[in-house]
């Protein structure tokens, strides 16, 4: 079975612009995700330079709505992550299952991801996708997942192909007009279209293709009414 550093690889989790993410297993058999860089991306001396400045900056990532970092290989012939496995159901999945959420559910959920956000940007790094589908429901409360960890390095070499750096609904208007680079404020945004999302159950700029999702959210034409 495949090994990453003291990792044993179980299971794909996922796979994305910057790598693949595998359930793994220490050798006391504690779960992790283990994510591996692509290969394109291990052999461009700028993303290892970024990776390397960035796994040690989330290391100082700390608070309960996280998922914590446990060890990086930013060296490796294929740079790799580890992060603490986090157990239950997405955000996604949730609402999906049971609906809009009432005002006391949303406002705890809403102080919880604001505090994971406020640790995030504490250790000098942003999100840039925050959305329901990186949040995890565990036993001890929402879990942000995957914290931006030199992902505009990954997704700049996606632009190239005309793809656009987070997700269609939950990115800030001024990074679809290159007016701003993401930021604190852009993961501001993206939290509370995560929260009309989940308050209505409906996606705050509407569904579809992409570039109409995108087009309202330029232009402001929100499809809930407050």
């Amino acid at each position: 079975m495949e090994q990453v550093a003291g990792y044993r690889l179980v299971a794909l989790l996922g796979e994305g612009g910057m790598g693949r993410v595998h359930l793994a297993r220490t050798a006391s058999g504690r779960l992790a995700a283990v994510k591996t860089v692509h290969e394109h991306l291990a052999a461009d001396p700028l993303f290892r330079e970024r990776f390397r400045r960035e796994t040690l900056a989330a290391r100082a990532v700390a608070g309960p709505f996280t998922a914590a970092v446990l060890d990086a290989g930013p060296d490796a012939v294929r740079p790799w992550l580890a992060t603490e496995f986090c157990a239950g159901p997405t955000l996604t999945q949730a609402a999906g299952a049971l609906g809009p959420l009432g005002a006391g559910p949303l406002a705890g959920l809403g102080a919880a991801l604001a505090e994971a956000l406020a640790s995030i940007h504490r250790a000098g790094l942003v999100h840039r996708d925050l959305k329901p589908s990186n949040v995890v429901l565990t036993r001890g409360g929402p879990k942000v997942l995957d914290f931006g960890i030199a992902r505009r390095a990954a997704d700049e070499t996606l632009t190239d192909t005309g793809e656009v750096i987070g997700s269609p609904g939950f990115i800030a208007p001024e990074l679809l007009t290159a007016d701003a680079e993401p930021s604190p404020a852009t993961d501001v945004f993206a939290l509370a279209a995560l929260l009309a999302r989940l308050a209505t159950g409906r996606a705050p700029f509407g569904s579809g293709p992409a570039h109409q999702v995108l087009y309202r959210t330029v232009r402001g034409l929100s499809l809930i009414h407050i």
